[in-house]
């Protein structure tokens, strides 16, 4: 039996969303590609405390978690940073084994104008894995080869119930699941939501996240609030009749991966989403959905699906079908492993 590939990969904490699914998820997949990977999550939350007092605490602290992981690199054949060590800043990714693989999901030099600190990360690794497009267009002249990996959907955990939600009382359910800081976006379509949920009395909004959410344009008993956790994030969408991903048009949501919108699609439910960076190349991939940029498109788009069951249905099977081929575990684990294998070669 061939020897596998070792691996370190450092990341965020076990909850950061791009550690467990750019990383975390793909550990035992890829053991069935020859790869080892040892995920090595940070123990101290590379993100700063909202308190600014402890921020003088919290800078060394974090830091000195991270020397166990960098030293274990030493007994590795590849380091896969998942991002950077710690927010904003370059420290100590460069004591890290080479090759070294930066992987990276958002635009997250927007944080710091810039982006100094990841562009001397960028030019101490081997080779960049860009969650998208706009990413990669941005490491392109950063010194190292780049390669763009979408991130990827469970399809055996993400999947459709078997049909479209049915409820006695005939809700349908407009629903978002994210962090609660970025509710700011479904502020955005305030507007939109409260028009659509005045002509359809059978609408209602469903939100998962961290907090509750703060919408006071819309009427708090037409808002449904699923407090997000691991166990909860499945049955969220596929409880839903229709998906939805407002973003503003802009440097950082043009870096995100749409990655909201393929879980909605890998339940078998439609997305109405803005058309802004990869989303839009979801959209033009197959008819899944929806994709308004003005407070009239969006709810032209909303009651479209609320008013016809069957345009759900068909929009939600061919945004599964879309997920399962060319964004599933399936598909994505056996590239990343080819990735990693090639750095050493």
């Amino acid at each position: 039996m061939a020897e596998l590939l070792s691996v370190a990969a450092l990341t965020g904490g076990v909850g950061v969303p791009s550690a467990r699914f750019r990383v975390g998820q793909h550990v035992a997949p890829l053991r069935e590609h020859g790869v080892a990977m040892r995920w090595l999550p940070a123990p101290v939350s590379k993100y700063p405390p909202r308190r600014r007092w402890l921020l003088p605490l919290w800078l060394p602290a974090t830091v000195a978690a991270r020397i166990p992981a960098v030293a274990a690199t030493r007994r590795a054949d590849v380091t896969l940073l998942q991002r950077e060590l710690v927010s904003t800043l370059s420290t100590l990714e460069g004591l890290t084994r080479r090759p070294r693989v930066l992987d990276v999901d958002d635009a997250i030099w927007v944080r710091r104008r810039g982006g100094g600190y990841l562009d001397r990360i960028a030019r101490a690794c081997d080779l960049v894995i860009a969650g998208n497009d706009f990413v990669a267009d941005w490491f392109a002249d950063r010194g190292p080869r780049v390669e763009v990996l979408p991130t990827a959907v469970d399809t055996s955990r993400f999947r459709p119930i078997d049909g479209p939600p049915v409820r006695d009382d005939g809700r349908i359910v407009l629903g978002w699941s994210g962090t609660s800081s970025n509710l700011a976006h479904m502020r955005d379509i305030e507007g939109a939501l409260a028009r659509v949920l005045r002509e359809r009395p059978q609408c209602v909004l469903a939100i998962s996240a961290d907090r509750a959410p703060a919408l006071a344009g819309l009427p708090a008993d037409r808002i449904e609030y699923v407090p997000w956790s691991p166990d909860a994030e499945v049955p969220f969408c596929q409880g839903l009749d229709v998906g939805l991903m407002p973003l503003r048009d802009s440097d950082w949501s043009r870096g995100k991966c749409a990655f909201k919108m393929l879980l909605y699609l890998a339940c078998g439910r439609p997305a109405v989403v803005s058309p802004v960076g990869m989303n839009a190349q979801v959209l033009a991939r197959s008819d899944v959905g929806f994709g308004p940029r003005s407070e009239d498109e969006w709810v032209d788009a909303l009651l479209a699906l609320v008013d016809d069951a069957r345009l759900r249905t068909d929009m939600g099977a061919r945004g599964r079908e879309l997920v399962t081929s060319r964004y599933s575990v399936d598909v994505i684990a056996p590239r990343l492993a080819a990735l990693l294998e090639g750095v050493v070669r």
